[in-house]
């Protein structure tokens, strides 16, 4: 593909290492936001309906903070970093040198299409490689916008967009890439990583399963059911670290169940199809899987349910206790459903979640310290944040990727930086006090030398 050889081009120049040049672009992505605020607000309403305060939270001010930390710590993050050298390896010195992988593919999600494909971006760039971004075609009314903006406001000889379908993005990964990162479904991200295979290219996978929620007897029940329902239900659900299901006891199951309600209506009202705030299902495809979860729900309906395929919306709906074998139960919601799932104990609930893939996120709210200990100690999960949802993603400090089946890899901050950058070791040694222990012949003498010598 003649896209990857000029970018090749390009990197191999070495213009993409200067730090000037990565400065540059990233100040250049920063005024395309700035200059294109309302227009991108306008594809975002466009593709999923998304009202102007989650699209400035969720997307456009995400990527300008992450363009600001790192402008503020490139030339930090890029020297190289000093780290011990043993005494057998002296007179020496050693140290880490991030250098940027080549020409790499990042491929974004429709669900936060400005959000997933800048944010990586953001991260490539400051690590000095060459870049093709894929959004999703999904949303293409954003894919579209990025296509038009991003050539005349960036360094075209080093980063492009590609846009296109199945067909065109499976003939873009039978390309060779210095480093793929790919956000979406376990399902592509295992097609991703097969490709990937072809050159032994590394991958980051930002995947997603199905995020469990804990609610403790002995919690806030009312800021946990308000910050329950707004991570829930932002983006109307199609948010890959939403609460997927709620794990409470039986005892407390009904007053959160109220709570639940409550802090629905207080947020969306009662007659939500009318409210602004409140987003749409991504295409009739997604509509209608997530329409057929609720056949042969009937009786476990809490709250909700109502749905309009013309305008694509599926009303917060609260299931309890489904069938833990039926397909909501299975499948990742991705979507304004949530199931509340009673179970006997929290020790139950640990034991419920162990023995499923492990989650991109696990949510707990509790003031028990024992029992925060023990979800803390006894199950595995992408990020585990305690006593609230969702908010961990503003805290660049802490890096975001899955494990196991939720994906591999992380970024965001420094560690975006560091998933973009090869951290080449070097070690480089004096020609002083070469010691010729190490040389053959070699004889007892010498081993019971190197024996104590090792030991220091």
């Amino acid at each position: 593909m003649e896209m990857i050889q000029q970018l090749n081009d390009t990197f191999n120049s070495g213009k993409t290492k200067s730090l000037d040049w990565r400065k540059a672009q990233l100040e250049a992505l920063s005024r395309l936001l700035v200059d294109n605020e309302q227009a991108i607000y306008e594809a975002l309403q466009q593709d999923l309906n998304k009202c102007a305060f989650e699209s400035y939270v969720s997307e456009y001010e995400f990527v300008l903070k992450d363009i600001k930390l790192f402008l503020k710590n490139l030339k930090k993050w890029s020297k190289p970093r000093l780290i011990g050298t043993p005494i057998l390896a002296q007179p020496g010195r050693s140290r880490i040198v991030p250098e940027p992988y080549g020409t790499v593919l990042i491929m974004g999600a429709w669900n936060y299409p400005v959000q997933l494909v800048l944010s990586p971006m953001v991260a490539a760039i400051a690590a000095g490689n060459c870049v093709v971004l894929k959004p999703s075609e999904l949303a293409g009314k954003v894919s579209n916008l990025l296509a038009s903006l991003i050539p005349r406001y960036m360094d075209n000889d080093a980063i492009r967009v590609f846009e296109g379908g199945i067909e065109e993005t499976t003939e873009l990964l039978k390309q060779r890439f210095d480093h793929i990162m790919y956000t979406g479904s376990e399902m592509v991200g295992k097609i991703v990583m097969r490709a990937a295979s072809e050159y032994l290219t590394p991958v980051t996978l930002e995947l997603g399963g199905k995020s469990p929620c804990i609610v403790d007897d002995n919690t806030n029940l009312k800021v946990t059911a308000d910050r329950i329902i707004w991570a829930k239900f932002l983006n109307a659900g199609q948010t890959c670290i939403a609460p997927d299901y709620i794990l409470v006891t039986k005892q407390q199951r009904p007053a959160l169940v109220e709570a639940l309600k409550k802090s629905l209506i207080k947020q969306y009202g009662t007659n939500v199809i009318e409210n602004e705030d409140f987003g749409r299902i991504i295409n009739e495809r997604h509509f209608d899987r997530l329409v057929s979860y609720l056949d042969g729900q009937e009786n476990n309906l809490a709250h909700g349910g109502e749905s309009d395929r013309s305008q694509k919306f599926i009303s917060p709906t609260l299931l309890l206790n489904p069938d833990v074998d039926s397909s909501i139960m299975q499948n990742e919601i991705f979507g304004p459903l949530l199931p509340i799932v009673e179970v006997e104990s929290m020790t139950a609930a640990i034991e419920f979640i162990n023995g499923r893939e492990k989650p991109l996120a696990l949510y707990l709210f509790s003031k028990s310290q024992p029992t925060i200990d023990a979800v803390s100690s006894q199950t595995s999960a992408g990020t585990l944040c305690i006593n609230d949802a969702v908010i961990f993603m503003v805290n660049h400090n802490m890096p975001f990727g899955g494990v196991g089946n939720s994906g591999m890899g992380s970024y965001h901050g420094k560690w975006g930086f560091d998933t973009f950058s090869h951290l080449k070791p070097v070690m480089h040694r004096s020609f002083l006090a070469d010691a010729p222990i190490r040389y053959a012949p070699y004889g007892k003498l010498k081993q019971k030398l190197f024996k104590l010598v090792a030991k220091l």
